[in-house]
């Protein structure tokens, strides 16, 4: 499966319009699979998501296991 990647507009709420150098690797009469991936207007929701669940996972009381055995830091 090849995927093709490109930026588009929801027209009438149901028209994604492909541009024409795209359309143009898409043999007539392919079925294609869409994924659509919507950006809000904070910018990357699932980046957001994945950054903030990351941080969490590192909390101030997590810092006990950045030291060595003797107590030296390990960084």
């Amino acid at each position: 499966m090849d995927a093709l990647e490109f930026d588009g507009l929801v027209a009438n709420h149901d028209q994604i319009r492909v541009p024409p150098d795209v359309a143009g690797q898409i043999p007539e009469g392919s079925v294609v699979r869409l994924i659509l991936l919507l950006t809000s207007g904070e910018g990357d929701g699932w980046r957001r998501l994945s950054r903030d669940g990351f941080s969490a996972a590192f909390s101030e009381e997590d810092a006990v296991y950045e030291k060595l055995d003797d107590g030296s830091a390990r960084r």
